[in-house]
């Protein structure tokens, strides 16, 4: 691992994720992956992929807990601070703002058709985003079998997310230390 830029501070890290958050919301991640590894180049794709693991892990949003773990890697807890107000500010104001003139117009046709093309979008953002991710898998045939099950596990078997980490994260974490050793 490549020790951290030491010029990262909480302002750049607020400035950062501001740009994030003004991306949109609700999808940002493959705004994220672009600022943090390839413009800032604060991460590298592997250091992100860590990051984005234990996001997943942990609770509440995966973008907010990326925000927390980069701001408080690079700043401390400053940085965290930052980082997720830099995140947050923006779609905060912009989600109220939608609300109220939602409220105003959402009985309108055209308005239910235009969220449900969005949702399709986002979609797409959603399944791009995880096709970048896994390129640096293609070397570990075993973390793809993971993903697999796990996929299977949630999405087709329906099984609870927590029974499948349950399973899951065990496996693959003595798969891991087995392939180490």
């Amino acid at each position: 691992m490549r020790a951290p830029p030491p010029s990262v501070g909480a302002s750049a890290l607020f400035v950062g994720f501001l740009k994030i958050g003004l991306s949109g919301f609700g999808g940002v991640l493959p705004f994220a992956r672009r600022m943090i590894v390839e413009k800032q180049q604060w991460l590298s794709e592997h250091e992100f992929l860590d990051v984005l693991s234990l996001s997943q892990f942990l609770p509440g949003p995966n973008i907010v807990n990326v925000s927390i773990v980069v701001g408080r890697r690079f700043a401390g807890v400053r940085g965290a601070i930052a980082a997720f107000a830099g995140l947050m500010l923006m779609p905060l104001i912009i989600v109220l703002a939608l609300a109220t003139l939602y409220a105003e117009v959402a009985q309108m046709a055209a308005v239910r058709g235009a969220l449900s093309g969005i949702s399709a979008s986002a979609s797409g953002l959603v399944l791009a985003t995880a096709l970048k991710l896994s390129r640096p898998l293609k070397h570990r045939p075993w973390q793809i079998a993971i993903c697999v099950m796990a996929f299977v596990a949630i999405a087709l078997l329906r099984v609870p997310l927590f029974w499948t980490l349950l399973v899951l994260c065990p496996l693959s974490i003595a798969i891991a230390w087995w392939r180490r050793a």
